[in-house]
């Protein structure tokens, strides 16, 4: 350390000898003046050696390295700094902000109209480990949307909670050992409407998570297969009065002759099976378009393997600005386990339909993107 403070001292001894630094400081040529720069000078030097010295005792194994350089603008300020070359890059984070917002009023409006409002607003943040034959790649995704038209209550449009995260081990090239974990519920109550007095669905009811071990395969850096026959899928309705309907696919409860419950409806189903995710990402147009879309099939060896599960998500995104973005995200869903309603006849709901249904959601919006690097 010693060592180290004798280099510095010499540096600043000699640059007080610059004629550069004589014109910032606006010193003449005066030996006093002079010494006391370069006297000033040390201290300063001395001061960054001491503070350095106070971190080395404060972590005995920080291997880190220091140096002072003269900044030479219009503060002339002295700055300690970190060297660049001890920062870590094996983990990349980055994400995504955004809010969509429109707005319509109408007064004395002779062509007729409603009054609406709308919002959704959206976050995506992604964390990356890479070292070695070693890969972790975690994802979170958040979106949530209302509307209201006229007078009448506000109704969701968009609501999303999911977390993504893979580990995977290098064999070669293009495949490696992987364990997947997804996990998805939403944040708000839902309705279905037009009758939005009782909810059907609520935050953890239900909830998915979905364990997967297996190979995936990673023909470019753009696109890659993950096949796993060990998957296991886990359902969560954590809402008793949804559990005692069946819904989601839990064991419903059982009732006697009278109606009495006899026996509370499961909160959780457990479901092993195999699974084939597939995912692609690109870019387009000097990174102005930029598409997505990811598949996640699933099948349980346990009950009915013939009826295949499926989620279908793409994205497609347009970069107006640095700041404006136009997205059109849908959904596409399929599980044979959750029973939907087909209204016949409103006037007569003993004519409605219970069964699996294809599900599809899409959504365009307009609005104001911030990407956090």
């Amino acid at each position: 350390m010693r060592k180290e403070f004798r280099f510095l001292s010499r540096k600043w001894m000699f640059m007080s000898t610059t004629n550069k630094l004589y014109q910032i400081t606006n010193l003449k040529y005066i030996p006093m003046r002079k010494m006391m720069c370069t006297l000033g000078l040390l201290l300063i030097a001395g001061s960054a050696f001491t503070n350095a010295e106070t971190e080395d005792k404060k972590d005995p194994g920080y291997l880190g390295t220091y140096s002072l350089f003269l900044e030479n603008n219009r503060n002339n300020m002295f700055r300690l700094f970190q060297d660049s070359d001890t920062k870590d890059t094996t983990w990349v984070f980055g994400g995504v902000i955004g809010l969509n917002f429109n707005q319509a009023a109408f007064i004395n409006w002779a062509a007729g109209g409603e009054n609406s409002i709308a919002y959704t607003a959206l976050g995506s943040a992604m964390a990356k480990y890479e070292k070695g034959n070693t890969q972790w790649v975690t994802s979170l995704d958040l979106a949530y949307g209302q509307t209201r038209l006229g007078a009448g209550p506000m109704r969701k449009t968009d609501d999303r909670i999911e977390l993504n995260s893979k580990y995977g081990h290098k064999i070669n090239d293009k495949l490696f050992w992987s364990g997947l974990m997804n996990f998805r519920t939403q944040f708000d109550q839902g309705f279905n409407l037009p009758n939005d007095s009782v909810s059907i669905s609520e935050f953890m009811s239900p909830g998915y998570l979905t364990l997967a071990l297996g190979i995936d395969y990673q023909p470019t850096k753009n696109l890659t297969f993950m096949i796993s026959p060990a998957t296991s899928k886990m359902t969560f309705v954590m809402n008793q009065r949804f559990a005692d309907a069946g819904q989601f696919g839990v064991t419903a409860a059982e009732f006697d002759e009278f109606g009495v419950k006899i026996r509370d409806g499961e909160n959780f189903r457990f479901e092993l099976g195999a699974s084939l995710t597939a995912a692609y990402a690109a870019k387009f147009a000097n990174d102005n378009i930029a598409f997505s879309t990811r598949l996640l099939l699933f099948t349980n060896y346990l009950d009915r393997p013939q009826n295949v599960d499926v989620n279908w998500e793409t994205l497609l995104s347009f970069r107006v600005n640095k700041f404006l973005n136009v997205n059109l995200a849908t959904l596409l869903m399929y599980d044979h386990d959750i029973t939907i309603r087909e209204v016949v006849d409103a006037d007569d709901p003993s004519q409605d339909k219970f069964g699996p249904r294809t599900q599809f959601r899409e959504v365009l919006s307009v609005g104001l993107t911030y990407t956090i690097k």
